[in-house]
């Protein structure tokens, strides 16, 4: 059980489960806006996500929570390295004006994590409110707005609709994260539960699933996208809920990152049932 434990543990502090969310929410963008499955960009975006959320977590000053992760930080920056490698390999596989469009998302990356303002202590994370809209436009510039550009489709209302949408899911996803991360954050940290407490967060956050929904409904016709997307729904609603500052270790970090890997598989059963 402890071999198990240690493994889970890696597997969440290395930003593997984050980075399976992603892909899988890339496959949801593949699958609604009738894309061929793209190897070579999924996995540049997997790995890249790999890479991106390591360097933010572990380049500056660890927080509070992650004091335990010293003894294995070395493993986790080596197996970073290993991912970086393979981001490269699939980048160069990935055309021109598809890397050209992720630079915008790769500098709010590296700007989220190094800091440069007000005299090169402080970065955009420390910068209120602006944590949660940072990392919101970066996961659905990536899963919505990479992969539909890199197939050549244009723009239209239905990609403005999903990117909204996908924009306003992660937000709605991390409010779990910030409710726990309230005992942690700095004063200066003004995250949404720090500034109006937890009951008007998860009021917030049920509003903007009302409003997710009815894009759902506006934005795609398909029948076969509804019922794995009402399980979705119900299942944030729930996790959000019942989201607490002295939350269960794995509450969060897992539950909740598990969401659209859960959205993605109905999504996929369902359309290998129906099909």
């Amino acid at each position: 059980m402890k071999f198990l434990k240690l493994l889970l543990d890696f597997y969440l502090n290395a930003s593997i489960h984050v980075a399976f969310s992603v892909y899988m929410l890339v496959r949801i963008t593949e699958f609604y806006f009738g894309l061929s499955y793209n190897e070579n960009l999924n996995y540049f975006i997997f790995y890249g996500t790999i890479t991106g959320y390591n360097f933010v977590k572990y380049a500056g000053v660890a927080k509070l929570h992650h004091r335990s992760l010293t003894n294995s930080l070395k493993i986790i920056q080596i197996f970073s390295f290993f991912c970086f490698l393979a981001m490269c390999f699939y980048a160069y596989k990935v055309p021109i004006k598809t890397l050209l469009y992720c630079i915008p998302l790769e500098m709010l990356t590296l700007l989220y994590a190094i800091p440069f303002l007000s005299g090169f202590h402080k970065n955009l994370r420390e910068v209120s409110y602006l944590k949660i809209v940072v990392v919101a436009l970066v996961w659905s510039g990536f899963t919505v707005l990479i992969p539909v550009l890199d197939a050549g489709l244009e723009f239209s209302l239905q990609l403005v609709l999903v990117a909204i949408q996908r924009f306003l899911i992660v937000v709605v996803l991390i409010l779990p994260f910030d409710i726990r991360d309230v005992k942690y954050d700095a004063i200066s940290l003004q995250t949404i539960p720090k500034k109006i407490g937890v009951k008007k967060t998860k009021k917030l956050g049920v509003a903007l699933l009302v409003f997710i929904l009815v894009i759902e409904f506006v934005s795609s016709a398909e029948i076969v996208t509804k019922a794995p997307f009402m399980i979705f729904f119900f299942l944030v609603l729930v996790l959000l809920m019942r989201a607490k500052r002295n939350q269960p270790k794995y509450y969060s970090s897992l539950l909740v990152e598990s969401l659209p890997l859960i959205w993605g598989l109905f999504l996929l059963g369902f359309h290998n049932f129906l099909a």
